[in-house]
């Protein structure tokens, strides 16, 4: 007969290699690839005829970060004939002013364009990609840009709006606006000395609920960031009132992994304790089920942005350079593993993912791009910290 402890023994064993990340024979990178491949075979049988991928009124941003993630692929580069024509039909929405997008959201696509072109690492596209960056750092509100279409303009540092930046020259500035510019002057090679850096440090500040540093009156402790400190602040995974009476907003997951990465961009080390407090709510706040902090608001909504939030956390811990964190229970996580081992389970037989509509992720080609590019930052984070 097998003594009870032995059992209980053998169960604690299973069990503890059961919540391991289970890839048999696989090199986790190699995995990671394969999945990568997987998504680009896709994102290339959807390519359009004129080189694009967007279609109708569908933004350009679209076609460039799936260009990205096709010229992050060893497999690829920018002279690739079907990359090459993307690229050719990206830059035909350059505008003169050096912006890349068409009609809306002016920001975000140039944005994500100067990405695609910085990372296509091609001298032919040079002059495109620094009439994208200069146009790019003038939609950023600081005291000397200059006014928007209505006379939109920020006096000093005091304005909630500075060093943030929007949809466009209107408008108020917003954390998931000014995180992806911010990817594409990083992306562009520009030193956290840069001013467009420093004074979004001003605007990523005032998004954390950290009331030490944030001289907002809704600012509470927790150290997760919101959406947005301007106009008296908002948050995507709403508000509520403190014991005391105090408006509060909640912080949520993608906007906190934003704001650690905008940080660490703009110069502050691990020590900095605005870092400190972001990575304690991501230990504190660790799933790769749910947007988290999301359904706190609404329950529907804890898978809103899913595939936007993988692909932040990826460039954020990536950035943050610690592949082991440890939870609020003390058990131990690789980031890159389990992210492999959840991307792995939810993507298509087509090679796609897709996601909830809000936020356009029920496009399969927004979602893949996504995963794709989470997943290149996974095989970036592994090659120099190899899992142990």
């Amino acid at each position: 007969m097998i003594h009870s402890t032995r059992w209980a023994t053998l169960f604690v064993v299973a069990a503890s290699l059961i919540s391991l990340p289970a890839f048999g024979a696989d090199d986790p990178t190699a995995k990671a690839q394969d999945l990568v491949d997987k998504g680009l075979t896709f994102l290339k049988a959807q390519q359009k005829p004129d080189g694009g991928w967007q279609t109708g009124e569908e933004p350009p941003a679209i076609s460039a970060i799936i260009l990205k993630a096709f010229v992050q692929s060893p497999k690829f580069d920018s002279k690739t004939d079907f990359v090459a024509k993307g690229y050719q039909k990206l830059l035909s929405y350059q505008l003169d002013n050096g912006g890349v997008y068409k009609d809306l959201l002016a920001n975000y696509n140039t944005a994500i364009a100067v990405s695609s072109l910085a990372a296509a690492d091609d001298p032919a596209l040079k002059p495109a990609l620094d009439k994208a960056v200069a146009y790019l750092k003038g939609l950023q509100f600081t005291e000397s840009s200059p006014p928007g279409p209505k006379g939109e303009k920020v006096a000093d540092k005091s304005s909630t709006w500075y060093g943030g930046a929007g949809y466009g020259r209107h408008g108020r500035p917003d954390g998931s606006n000014t995180q992806v510019m911010l990817d594409a002057l990083k992306d562009a090679g520009l030193k956290e000395s840069d001013p467009s850096f420093q004074a979004a440090l001003v605007f990523i500040t005032r998004m954390q609920n950290r009331s030490e540093s944030n001289d907002q009156k809704w600012a509470g402790e927790d150290g997760g960031f919101t959406y947005t400190p301007a106009n008296n602040g908002e948050s995507m995974a709403g508000e509520y009132t403190g014991p005391d009476g105090k408006r509060l907003l909640r912080s949520y997951g993608s906007m906190t992994y934003a704001g650690l990465k905008s940080m660490l961009y703009a110069g502050l080390t691990k020590d900095d304790p605005r870092v400190k407090a972001a990575w304690d709510w991501i230990t504190k706040n660790w799933t790769l089920e749910e947007n988290p902090g999301m359904k706190l608001n609404k329950p529907e909504a804890a898978r809103n942005g899913l595939y936007y939030y993988y692909h932040t956390l990826a460039r954020a811990l990536n950035a943050y350079n610690e592949p082991v964190l440890t939870d609020s229970k003390g058990d131990k996580h690789d980031w890159r593993l389990e992210l492999i081992q959840k991307l792995t389970s939810v993507q298509k037989s087509d090679g796609s993912w897709e996601g909830d509509k809000r936020w356009m992720e029920e496009k399969p080609l927004l979602a893949t791009a996504y995963a794709v590019l989470a997943l290149q930052e996974v095989i970036a984070d592994l090659k120099e910290h190899p899992a142990k």
